[in-house]
């Protein structure tokens, strides 16, 4: 029975005894920091990591590249909110993802297929021909849809935009 003990002793101490030395010697590799974001160990974006893949595979650019804004007007900036006036007559036409607000004046949507515009205040599909309400926004999600002066009226529309557009 005291042999029986011995042994369990005796394992136990081997097992204490070799977790400690493995501790002690438990040492970084030649070069590795052990702290996270340092220069040694940078944190980078999942972008950066999806172009050196790119890179090392002869790709040479992003994996899922973002659309570039090509905006109708030269030098406009697709991120800022311009203040646009149209007169009776005129068509408001915006590339795809544009956004307006009409802020004075009464507006129609223009469609040139069955399809309309998204109407993102009150949650509704507006259609051609239709009246598109004051201060709401208002989503093209394709080019060659827009807006205009509803017929029969004289004022012109002030629109918020914020994106490509052209005016016919």
């Amino acid at each position: 029975m005291l042999k029986k003990n011995h042994k369990v002793l005796l394992v136990t101490f081997i097992l204490v005894s070799g977790a400690a030395i493995g501790s002690f010697l438990n040492t970084p590799a030649d070069g590795a920091s052990t702290t996270l974001g340092t220069t040694d160990d940078p944190v980078v974006t999942k972008s950066y990591v999806d172009q050196q893949i790119q890179k090392a595979l002869g790709g040479g650019g992003t994996v899922n590249p973002a659309p570039s804004p090509s905006p109708t007007n030269p030098g406009q900036n697709t991120s800022e909110v311009k203040n646009v006036s149209l007169k009776p007559g005129e068509i408001l036409v915006a590339d795809a993802g544009t956004e307006f607000i009409v802020r004075s004046g009464n507006a129609v949507i223009y469609t040139e297929d069955a399809n309309g515009v998204a109407d993102l205040t009150a949650g509704v599909d507006l259609l051609n021909g239709q009246a598109a309400p004051k201060n709401h926004l208002l989503s093209f999600p394709r080019d060659g849809r827009g807006i205009q002066v509803k017929p029969g009226q004289t004022n012109g529309l002030i629109v918020m935009v914020r994106g490509g557009y052209t005016i016919k």
